[in-house]
């Protein structure tokens, strides 16, 4: 990726192109669905999709989207060399391959003492990646206590997600965070989820192998990934971390 593109990440998703989406998502959302696809699943119209997003949001999302998937190959690449294994590791895995984009559009709160305006979780992905405006509102959880992720201009946030966390048997974090209210607004921020599991449910996922040993034992058992999501969307966001119940 060119650090151009990094720094232009604010232009290239404006907020009045995220104000637009929002705007046809309403008139849309209906349009979007389709027939039933033969395994039994409720897929999306790429086609409709592509006619009811504004063209501008959707070129604009569409190149971020694939900018953002080769900074993922690049932090997979990192990533499994500080954990001592081939750079190509976690990328070989597939886990980079597919991703989930998700658009948050946070309006001024009069009371923001009151109102949270997303609750303590982790995310369930292996990697995050985060632009928000300058507004600010993310905070992370750090020795106990809420830390600021102050904005910088043309900078992006990493997060560690709970996948992540299970490959490594503990050794890279899935980390608490949150977003308080604010009587500044709108907050505008687009984060993208990256697992590579998504499409496939029955996907097994547990510590690696590599990483095993005996001074080394795993601390979380093996699981399907859509056990995880089953108690992912059953619980609070509020609610301890998913992996407590993965845990031996």
């Amino acid at each position: 990726m060119k650090p151009a593109t990094l720094s232009n990440g604010e232009k290239i998703l404006s907020q009045a192109l995220i104000r637009a989406w929002l705007s046809y998502r309403n008139k849309c959302q209906g349009n979007l669905r389709t027939e039933k696809k033969s395994k039994g699943k409720v897929g999306y119209n790429r086609k409709l999709e592509s006619i009811c997003v504004p063209y501008p949001l959707f070129k604009a999302t569409t190149e971020y989207i694939k900018h953002v998937t080769e900074l993922g190959d690049v932090l997979f690449e990192l990533l499994s060399e500080a954990l001592g294994l081939k750079a190509d590791h976690l990328r070989g895995m597939g886990f980079g391959k597919n991703s989930n984009m998700v658009c948050h559009y946070y309006p001024p709160c009069p009371e923001p003492e009151l109102t949270m305006g997303v609750s303590k979780h982790t995310d369930p992905s292996c990697l995050t990646i985060l632009l928000q405006d300058q507004i600010g509102g993310l905070q992370v959880l750090h020795q106990n206590q809420w830390a600021d992720v102050h904005p910088i201009l043309g900078s992006l946030v990493i997060n560690i997600g709970d996948f992540l966390q299970v490959m490594s048997n503990g050794k890279l974090k899935s980390v608490y965070h949150r977003v308080v209210s604010s009587h500044v607004g709108p907050r505008i921020s687009t984060a993208c989820f990256l697992s590579g599991t998504s499409t496939d449910s029955t996907r097994l996922c547990g510590p690696l192998k590599e990483l095993m040993s005996e001074e080394n034992p795993p601390v979380y058992r093996e699981f399907r990934v859509a056990e995880y999501i089953g108690k992912f969307m059953s619980k609070a966001l509020d609610d301890c971390s998913c992996l407590d119940y993965f845990k031996l």
